[in-house]
């Protein structure tokens, strides 16, 4: 590879670490790629195609070049995600960035229920976005604003699951893998099939394995270590 042909446009698939913004992410391979090409101009243009919250893994897709066109058209693709939601408990995220509250008796429910209750969520939904998103509100991040307390009103919007399958049941957990269109929050997905059993829930792992048809397992996580070489 050459500074050239990254400046045409190429397209690299990171496995994104827990904890890691997707901006750092980025932040990491356009440095990597700096220090290897040095002729890579100063407004080298780099993007990644779809946020993951911090404390998701997974695929996440960068764009060099003059492939962050690409960028819109790969975000429209349909995700996959692995998903496990922690039915019982709630949170102020919907994940584990916050602390569990609102801890309820779930011993009454079965797993008929939890598939019931899944079935229910496939097709066109209706979605609020979580309060702690990077969706803005008047110029704010949503989670901005939350982070200070403020009251911070969400807005359904329309979203689709293409299907959930590969469940696996063990009370209090629930893991399945889950197809869906751009735009759905699979935090929110946990929080509302939590509402639907009346024992609230939320999503306590998530791992994107697929946008369009690129995959994961495609992807490499060696970017993380210093001596991760692009060239290579």
């Amino acid at each position: 590879m050459t500074a050239e042909e990254l400046q045409s446009g190429h397209i690299f698939l990171l496995d994104k670490p827990l904890d890691w913004t997707s901006f750092q992410a980025v932040n990491k391979m356009k440095y990597k790629l700096k220090r290897e090409f040095k002729e890579l101009p100063k407004k080298f243009k780099i993007g990644h195609a779809g946020t993951l919250d911090p404390r998701a893994t997974g695929l996440l897709i960068v764009c060099t070049g003059k492939f962050t066109k690409k960028i819109p058209e790969i975000q429209d693709a349909p995700k996959e995600y692995w998903t496990e939601i922690k039915i019982g408990v709630q949170t102020e995220s919907y994940d584990t960035e916050k602390p569990e509250i609102l801890q309820t008796d779930f011993s009454h429910i079965t797993e008929e229920q939890v598939l019931h209750s899944l079935e229910r969520f496939i097709g066109e939904i209706d979605q609020k976005p979580p309060v702690f998103s990077a969706i803005k509100i008047d110029g704010n991040r949503a989670y901005d604003l939350a982070r200070k307390g403020e009251e911070v009103e969400m807005k359904s919007r329309k979203t689709t699951i293409h299907y959930i399958n590969d469940i696996e049941i063990n009370l209090p957990f629930v893991s399945f893998t889950v197809g869906c269109s751009k735009g759905t929050y699979i935090r929110s997905l946990a929080h509302d099939i939590g509402q639907e059993l009346k024992v609230g829930a939320y999503l306590t792992q998530l791992r994107r394995t697929k946008i369009g048809d690129y995959s994961v397992s495609d992807a490499t996580a060696d970017f993380i270590n210093d001596d991760f070489k692009i060239s290579e």
